[in-house]
C-alpha cells in the first residue's frame, strides 16, 4: 500500500508525541480529530488542545466534534475515506459504526501494558499500585473499553521517586517510537494482534480531585505514592491549620521516613529543617508544598510563610 491516508485522533501532550512522530516520518495524515476548545487558566479562556495547535501549524485539517454519537460526525469521517484511524488519549468514545469506517480499522496508542490498567488513568494507577514497571500498547480498537487485541507492547521500569508527569513524558515518547516502528507492518497486514487475557484486566477510572486527598491513616509509602501519582494533576493535598481554620495545602514532593510513631496527621517536625507528618505506618517528609494563592515552596520556605500546627 502506498501512502495510506491516516486520520489521527488525540487531545493532550501524550497524543502530541505520536502525531508529531507521524508527521516527522512523513506519513500521510489527512485530518486530525481533537476535542473542542475548553476553558483553561485563571481567565477560563477557550484554549485549543496541544494536538490542534500542532495540526494547525503543520497545515493539517482539524475536526472537533462534541460527540461521535450523531450521524453527521460519522458521515464527515467517512467522507475522508481514511485507511486507518490512529487514536491516542482522544477522550471521546468511538461507537462501533465509527470504528468500522477506516478501511484498516482504528489503532490505539495506550499508556499501559494491556490488559493491565485499561481506562482513563493508567499512568496514575500504575504508580498507586506500586507496579515495578508499566509500558505502552498498540491495540486494535473494539467497542469494549481498551479490550481489543494487541499488536505490540513495550515495557519500562517505574522509578522509585518518579511522578506521573515524568512517567507520562517517557511513555509518550515510547508510544510514539513504538507506533512508528510498528505501523508499516500493521498497514501491510504482516503483524498479527493477540487477544488480551480478560482474567488479568484491571481498570483505571478517571481521576476526581477528591481522590488526591492524603489520608494520613495510610502508610507513609502509600501516601508517597499518592503524591507521585497526582503530580502534576490534580495535586495531592491535605487540610491543616490553626484556630479552627482549615488550609488546603498541596504536596508536590515527599519522602517516607521510617521509625515515626505518633497519631496519624500529627506534625512530628515543623521547622526550617523539615516538615514531617505521622502516618498510619512511619512518617512522610513533605519537601515541596503550596498554600492557596502561593507559589510552590521548599519546606524551609513554607514554614516561614505559614504555621499549620
Amino acid at each position: 500500500m502506498s501512502d495510506p491516508g491516516i486520520v489521527f485522533a488525540g487531545t493532550p501532550d501524550f497524543a502530541l508525541a505520536s502525531l508529531s512522530a507521524l508527521v516527522d516520518a512523513e506519513h500521510n495524515v489527512i485530518a486530525v480529530y481533537t476535542q473542542p476548545d475548553r476553558p483553561a487558566g485563571r481567565g477560563r479562556k477557550l484554549t485549543a488542545s496541544a494536538v490542534k495547535r500542532f495540526a494547525q501549524d503543520n497545515g493539517i485539517r482539524v475536526m472537533q466534534p462534541e460527540t461521535f454519537r450523531d450521524a453527521e460526525a460519522a458521515e464527515q469521517l467517512a467522507a475522508l475515506e481514511p485507511d486507518i484511524m490512529i487514536v491516542a488519549a482522544y477522550g471521546l468514545i468511538l461507537p462501533q459504526n465509527v470504528l468500522d469506517i477506516p478501511a484498516q480499522g482504528c489503532l490505539n496508542v495506550h499508556a499501559s501494558k494491556l490488559p493491565r490498567w485499561r481506562g482513563a488513568a493508567p499512568i496514575q494507577a500504575a504508580i498507586l499500585a506500586s507496579d515495578p514497571a508499566t509500558g505502552v500498547s498498540l491495540m486494535a480498537m473494539t467497542a469494549g473499553l481498551d479490550s481489543g487485541p494487541v499488536f505490540r507492547d513495550q515495557s519500562i521500569d517505574i522509578g522509585a521517586d518518579e511522578n506521573a508527569g515524568e512517567l507520562h513524558d517517557r511513555l509518550a515518547a515510547l508510544g510514539a517510537q513504538l507506533l512508528i516502528t510498528s505501523l508499516p507492518a500493521i498497514l501491510e497486514g504482516t503483524m498479527n494482534a493477540e487477544q488480551q487475557d480478560e482474567s488479568l484486566a484491571c481498570y483505571a477510572p478517571k481521576i476526581a480531585k477528591q481522590d488526591a486527598l492524603l489520608d494520613w491513616s495510610l502508610s507513609a509509602a502509600e501516601c508517597h505514592r499518592r503524591v507521585r501519582a497526582y503530580n502534576p494533576a490534580p495535586g495531592a493535598y491535605f487540610f491543616a491549620g490553626r484556630d479552627g481554620e482549615a488550609t488546603r495545602v498541596k504536596v508536590w514532593q515527599a519522602t517516607p521516613v521510617a521509625g515515626v510513631s505518633a497519631t496519624p496527621g500529627t506534625f512530628v517536625q515543623y521547622d526550617a529543617e523539615a516538615i514531617v507528618v505521622a502516618c498510619g505506618q512511619d512518617g512522610l517528609r513533605l519537601e515541596s508544598l503550596q498554600a492557596p494563592g502561593k507559589r510552590r515552596a521548599l519546606a524551609h520556605e513554607f514554614v516561614s510563610q505559614l504555621d499549620l500546627r
